[in-house]
């Protein structure tokens, strides 16, 4: 009996012991033993709500599978960025058609916000002075911003640079909605510590009272998100992609915008399984970041790897994020001498994962190395390493960087480029790139949909479009859909690429198709040392 058939056979036990032991007729009794007789597709459903952000292990697998037949796509025929902004206008006009023709929106009797698939947000639990247009005053939309742009992560801030070169541009070209509301970014540095977060956020509600805030880090983003999301404060498109931004039930202020960190975690075991299946056992070794962002990816790796037939074994090691070196990390996992090594770091950490890899012999010695996502970054991360960073494997989330020669003729690539450099900022920057075309263009599109709904920008606006978005994202491989569909796919990204980097003309060479898993990544509603 294979592992995963095994594990599936101790969850449904587990779920008829608690049914027993409970007694009576409650609802826990009745989904217990409607679980113990399901069929094959109820236990694939029950194992997919075990997960929390991410698609069942059947179906990460199959994707995978249809992605390595299949082949890159082709971009979208558009001409000019011109051709581009009449596509994001006409899709925007039919997104705003959709919800006005179901009548979403806040019901003046029940003071509820709805929208599409079951979503509710009651405003009636928000406090006593708060404003659906609070943070909209004069003519300007505040957008306050916490980020590292200092310490070990400092690199980051580039991001920021580049959504205020975008912002700047809509700005100068009529603003958002009928009224060109101008977008004033209020950006705070937070060196990536979670505390120093919840002193600029606390400010910036004091003193500036922002229409939304906007968080990166995982850790960062954790430590004010119940305090956000009780004061009916939206903390949308968070630049950071823990699975728990996928919970509309619970914090229904609070949105992810990238490939959650379960998702791409199984997807590394689904690529090991599916590539080196005949060289089993395989054993793997993993550097972690000691923090919310590297546990996710720890947790969802190896709850994959209790259920493998193919993994024996993964020997996690933590670091400390702001740690100057990992040579001690490293070596450590370099004595494993495991089949595959995973970063699963981020920042600064990315170069010296790489780095110190090949220095430790793992490089050399390993059948496959992965960096994680968050590290796709040509010029920051991959660039810097040289030659050491040949061959390396990414799960990149579907987005394109504009560094990477291959996107040299990509219409909006090739726009975006030009509008970084005459924002006197640096194209050659892969961040700053993420700032206009990865955060910056997906905030505007909800602002823009929002500005056009009944009563204008409001709060409650902007979060019927964010989880409304079905849009045709240009920063996104072709094949990659971006889409949310309110209390029942909260995740907006859920497919990815699976490239290999080259380091001769410095480019991830995608192998195969896309991975599509759009819709498939159950919610999840994060308990602290417990997961989804």
């Amino acid at each position: 009996m294979s592992k995963r058939l095994l594990r599936l056979v101790a969850l449904l036990a587990g779920l008829s012991l608690i049914a027993a032991a409970c007694g009576g007729s409650s609802t826990e009794d009745e989904a217990s033993t409607e679980a113990a007789d399901s069929t094959e597709e109820e236990s694939s459903t029950e194992a997919e709500e075990e997960v929390g952000g991410a698609a069942d292990d059947d179906a990460t697998a199959e994707a995978m599978e249809e992605a390595a037949e299949g082949e890159a796509e082709e971009a979208s025929g558009a001409a000019s960025i011109e051709d581009l902004e009449a596509e994001w206008a006409a899709r925007r006009a039919e997104i705003v058609a959709d919800i006005k023709a179901n009548g979403y929106g806040v019901d003046p009797d029940t003071n509820i916000l709805t929208g599409p698939a079951g979503m509710e947000i009651d405003l009636n639990n928000c406090p006593s002075d708060w404003s659906d247009t609070g943070g909209v005053v004069d003519g300007t939309v505040k957008i306050g911003h916490t980020i590292a742009q200092s310490g070990s992560l400092a690199a980051y801030g580039n991001i920021t640079f580049g959504m205020g070169a975008y912002f700047d541009y809509v700005n100068e070209n009529g603003g958002i909605g009928p009224d060109g509301l101008q977008i004033e970014l209020l950006a705070k540095d937070d060196e990536y510590v979670a505390t120093k977060t919840q002193e600029l956020v606390d400010e910036l509600l004091q003193t500036e009272d922002p229409f939304y805030i906007t968080t990166l880090g995982s850790p960062n983003t954790f430590s004010v998100q119940p305090k956000l999301n009780e004061l009916c404060v939206p903390q949308p498109m968070v630049q950071t992609g823990h699975q728990a931004w996928g919970d509309p039930d619970n914090n229904p202020w609070t949105t992810g915008l990238q490939l959650s960190y379960a998702a791409e975690a199984l997807l590394w075991g689904s690529w090991i399984e599916q590539n080196l299946s005949g060289d089993a056992p395989i054993t793997v070794a993993a550097l972690v970041m000691d923090n919310d962002f590297g546990l996710a990816y720890e947790q969802g790796f190896d709850r994959f790897v209790e259920a493998s037939d193919v993994i024996e074994k993964v020997e996690f090691v933590r670091h400390d994020p702001a740690a100057a070196t990992l040579t001690n990390e490293v070596t450590t996992l370099a004595a494993e001498n495991a089949d595959v090594f995973i970063s699963m770091t981020a920042g600064n950490p990315c170069l010296l994962a790489i780095q110190e890899a090949a220095r430790a012999g793992i490089t050399t010695n390993a059948k496959a190395v992965f960096t994680p996502s968050v590290c796709k970054a040509v010029s920051s991360y991959m660039a810097p390493a040289e030659d050491a960073a040949e061959g390396w494997y990414i799960i990149g989330g579907g987005w394109k960087d504009n560094t990477d020669p291959q996107y040299v003729d990509d219409v909006y690539i090739s726009w975006m480029n030009q509008l970084i450099d005459d924002a006197g900022l640096d194209s050659n920057n892969s961040l700053v790139g993420s700032g206009v075309g990865q955060f910056g263009w997906s905030q505007v599109e909800a602002l823009r949909i929002a500005a056009e709904l009944d009563g204008g920008l409001t709060r409650t606006n902007l979060m019927l479009a964010v989880r409304s978005l079905d849009v045709n994202h240009p920063a996104l491989l072709e094949g990659i859909d971006f889409s949310a569909n309110g209390a029942e796919d909260a995740y907006l990204v859920e497919g990815s690429d699976v490239s290999k980097f080259d380091a001769a003309s410095q480019t991830w060479v995608q192998q195969g198709g896309v991975i599509d898993l759009n819709g498939q990544s159950t919610n999840c509603a994060w308990v602290a040392g417990e997961g989804c």
